[in-house]
């Protein structure tokens, strides 16, 4: 891939967007230009980018006329929407016209939407892994105790289950322990996820994140950062399982660093 001399960011929550910004500025991208959101996207990207608007979740149009203003014709989207925002949601009228047209109201259904809206405004979306490559977690254990076969075969279990509802566009996180599914994601999100099957779990269960089987690797890309780890320790989970080289592990030595003061083993697979 040509890098960029102007790349757009449409910044969702957590340090997603501010790391994506350093590693643009070293990958050689000249001009950066972030679409923040009220009550969602950290103030500090502005410490990170060239230009920065703030917009309400829903304002499509004001989006698109930023980015032509700007002249982005790349753009990447970073860090996630609150699900409550989404239901919060006061779309424009381009907004409006768009979600009319879906049969569902999904995270995918609904970033497909905004692509091919910026498709027709000229700003082509990159892969959410651009410049983060060495952020994928790679085959294998990456910190932690080797698991046990009873651990193996939780991740067994948890993985054909995550699958499916990835699939279904449900969620792409299980919560498992001892060969019995205690939380599926939904529309709450991995960490609300994590609280709910380790709360039923009391201690040593076993948390699968997957991509879907055709993940669009421009949105909704497996993310595992510092807060994921904090919540997976409050709530004595054992063993983090994910999809190598389509997972991002942001901020890699923290997370490796706090997974084992928590005695939680990552591995990828």
């Amino acid at each position: 891939m040509q890098t960029p001399e102007i790349l757009g960011i449409i910044a969702g929550n957590g340090v997603y967007p501010r790391i994506l910004a350093a590693a643009a500025r070293k990958g050689g991208v000249k001009k950066i230009v972030a679409a923040a959101f009220t009550n969602e996207t950290d103030p500090a990207i502005s410490q990170q980018v060239d230009v920065v608007e703030w917009l309400r979740v829903g304002q499509l149009s004001r989006l698109l006329k930023f980015f032509r203003e700007h002249k982005v014709h790349q753009a990447i989207m970073a860090g996630q929407i609150a699900p409550k925002n989404l239901f919060d949601l006061r779309p424009d009228v381009k907004a409006l016209v768009v979600l009319a047209k879906l049969k569902q109201r999904n995270a995918e259904s609904i970033f497909t939407a905004i692509a091919d809206e910026l498709k027709k405004a000229d700003v082509g979306l990159l892969s959410a892994t651009t410049f983060l490559e060495g952020e994928l977690a790679m085959k294998g254990l990456v910190t932690g105790a080797k698991l046990s076969p009873a651990e193996d075969e939780d991740v067994d279990l948890g993985w054909s289950v995550a699958k499916e509802i990835a699939r279904l566009d449900i969620g792409q996180t299980i919560i498992v322990k001892n060969g019995t599914v205690l939380a599926v994601e939904a529309f709450e999100g991995t960490n609300d996820a994590i609280k709910r099957g380790g709360a039923l779990a009391r201690e040593g269960a076993v948390m699968i994140k997957v991509a879907k089987a055709n993940q669009d690797m421009r949105f909704d890309v497996p993310v595992i950062g510092i807060e994921t780890i904090k919540i997976a320790a409050e709530s004595k989970l054992r063993v983090i399982a994910v999809e190598s080289e389509k997972t991002l592990l942001l901020e890699r030595d923290a997370i490796v660093d706090l997974a084992r003061r928590a005695k939680i083993s990552i591995v990828a697979r």
